[in-house]
């Protein structure tokens, strides 16, 4: 007998942060997204996305790459900074912190909580989130041409080891 369609794929409520995995032929490249509180449409505005980029600048154990900034939420990838670090939690609650205080939203909190993340495994994982990442202001109707959105960029570039 089967199971309901329920137990048998459950919703997570909380993701599972996975511990990260190095190996030494290999990058370490995590992607990254991030929800504002009761997914408010605080952060696609100029000011959240300097400010953003600034607290990723200060919180420097860890890297970022690509990412792209929507109206309540973000995608970005991330790698450490050296072998060494590779609590993307406190990183991840650093730079949140950060950028709530910096931010004025007379709202309470600015972040979720957590956080959705997922190590890449091959460059072509890579490749394909990149561009599932740059087409969501096309996919939400914020833009037609994923180059015309305002809100994304690239801090460090994160090449891919084999």
């Amino acid at each position: 007998m089967s199971q309901p369609e329920s137990a048998a794929n459950p919703q997570r409520r909380r993701p599972a942060h996975l511990p990260i995995k190095q190996a030494s032929n290999r990058a370490v490249i995590v992607f990254l997204t991030v929800c504002t509180k009761h997914r408010r449409s605080l952060l696609a505005n100029a000011t959240m996305h300097q400010l953003l980029r600034h607290a990723w600048s200060r919180a420097d154990h860890w890297t970022v790459g690509r990412y792209v900034i929507l109206p309540n939420h973000l995608h970005l990838f991330c790698a450490p900074a050296s072998p060494l670090e590779n609590s993307l939690t406190a990183w991840v609650r650093y730079w949140k912190g950060l950028a709530a205080k910096l931010a004025v939203t007379g709202a309470g909190s600015l972040w979720e909580k957590n956080f959705w993340d997922t190590q890449l495994r091959q460059s072509e994982s890579y490749a394909a989130r990149w561009e599932y990442v740059r087409l969501n202001p096309v996919r939400h109707g914020l833009v037609t041409d994923p180059g015309a959105w305002p809100f994304q960029g690239e801090l460090d570039h994160l090449p891919w080891h084999d």
